[in-house]
């Protein structure tokens, strides 16, 4: 498969350093680890591998690649359907429907994608023919075995009886990998340290009481006007009560984090993605291997416990090379050796105006990808509609069943009340508020 084809495909003028070390140091007859920061483009890296080991018109599942979260799954399947074209490529994760997940298994893909209860939940029951799986892939390992998946990935290992390569990447450098994973001689890429790959990042210190924690934050935001922001919490309860805070002020955000259900946390992260809302609230789940692209500022409304942890949630800013803040709220007495101590403290001792919303807002349509439906009918039926034009129609994300439209608010009544039961590719469809 062509390097050039991929990258044109996936929009990309050329490999940063590291992928290209990737592809310099790759021996075929040899497992592969990679060490390197998250954000810095793992992803691309392994699938540009894949691309030397997959075979068109092959029969059955060649390539397994394991992940630790469900989003981190359907973030590398949009990759690998961008990059792989002609190859069938299947995603199974926990909380989906897992009928649905087995009719797709009925024609083996090429490609398997999923989390490790899941993969293993098919294998048992038969569903995933393993005898012919050559290929795995263990992405953002470190996570997974902190997340406490040893045992299912050891499991799903000793299934694979022809399995001829492994590849494994981590976020930080292993000492020591797991027997269980079967490597044995390998070769190493290792930027977990390096200066051109990491994270670019202004971190600041905003010193306030306890009391007083939840003003300052909001006050923070003000200041920080129309950057787009991720913010950290150690757990849901702060997550709840922070959105609390800005639903009574109507300012627009939404929420992540594992006790919210699987459909709700996508859409989270898809209105991010397409600037219907610049703030999100969320906890660690956000912290490792989803796409977010362009995030101007974190703020670490609690500090993680250990550092390996602050630095990944800092990843998800300051991607591929570029640049952004940080800001760290503690208490007076508060200190974290991991955080500078040279960090400049910002003083918020004006008044500041309410954050604006994002003019955008996100329409859903009942019409996807089973029904024939692509990015560009959608642009074609809206801008058709009376009044719209194409500046104010932004970010389109197409799905299985449904899909998804950044428009301006402005016109999104006027576009649900104009494109209700009229029909895209000869369906009827409907349109609504996410």
């Amino acid at each position: 498969m062509e390097l050039q084809q991929i990258l044109n495909r996936m929009q990309i003028a050329e490999l940063n350093a590291m992928q290209q070390a990737v592809l310099n140091t790759y021996d075929r007859t040899r497992d592969f680890v990679l060490h390197s920061p998250t954000g810095s483009g793992k992803t691309l890296a392994f699938a540009l591998l894949l691309a030397q080991r997959l075979e068109k018109d092959k029969q059955g599942v060649q390539a397994l690649i394991l992940v630790p979260t469900r989003e981190l799954a359907l973030q590398i399947e949009q990759v690998m359907r961008k990059a792989f074209s002609g190859f069938k490529i299947t995603c199974v994760y926990g909380g989906n429907d897992t009928k649905t997940e087995r009719n797709k298994l009925r024609e083996a893909p090429s490609l398997l994608i999923g989390t490790p209860g899941r993969v293993m939940y098919h294998i048992e029951r038969t569903y995933i023919d393993v005898s012919t799986i050559q290929t795995l892939v263990l992405d953002e390992f470190d996570k997974s075995l902190e997340f406490g998946f040893q045992e299912q990935m050891q499991f799903i290992i000793e299934q694979l009886p022809r399995l001829q390569h492994r590849i494994l990447t981590s976020a930080t450098k292993m000492t020591d990998i797991p027997s269980f994973t079967g490597i044995g001689d390998f070769v190493t890429v290792d930027f977990s340290a390096d200066a051109d790959t990491a994270p670019k990042l202004t971190i600041k210190k905003v010193i306030t009481p306890a009391q007083y924690k939840l003003s300052t934050l909001f006050k923070l935001l003000c200041k920080n006007g129309e950057k787009k922001t991720l913010i950290f919490c150690n757990h849901r309860e702060a997550v709840d009560h922070i959105s609390e805070l800005l639903e009574n002020r109507e300012i627009i955000h939404d929420m992540f984090h594992g006790g919210l259900e699987q459909e709700d946390r996508e859409l989270a992260l898809l209105k991010f993605r397409n600037n219907s809302n610049r703030i999100l609230i969320t906890t660690d789940l956000a912290a490792r291997g989803l796409d977010i692209p362009e995030v101007d500022v974190i703020i670490h409304y609690q500090l993680p416990y250990k550092e390996d942890a602050f630095i990944h949630r800092n990843g998800r800013t300051a991607r591929m090379q570029a640049s952004g803040e940080v800001y760290v709220i503690l208490k007076p007495e508060e200190e974290y050796p991991y955080v500078p101590e040279d960090s400049e403290t910002v003083l918020l001792d004006e008044e500041y105006p309410l954050p604006p919303n994002s003019p955008f807002a996100t329409l859903y349509i009942t019409g996807g990808k089973k029904d024939k439906i692509n990015k560009i009918d959608i642009v074609g039926f809206l801008l058709n509609l009376d009044g719209i034009s194409k500046e104010q129609v932004g970010i389109i994300e197409v799905k299985d069943k449904e899909s998804y439209a950044a428009v301006e608010r402005a016109v999104a009544a006027s576009i649900i009340k104009q494109a209700n039961n009229q029909k895209i590719k000869g369906r009827k469809i409907r349109v609504g508020r996410t």
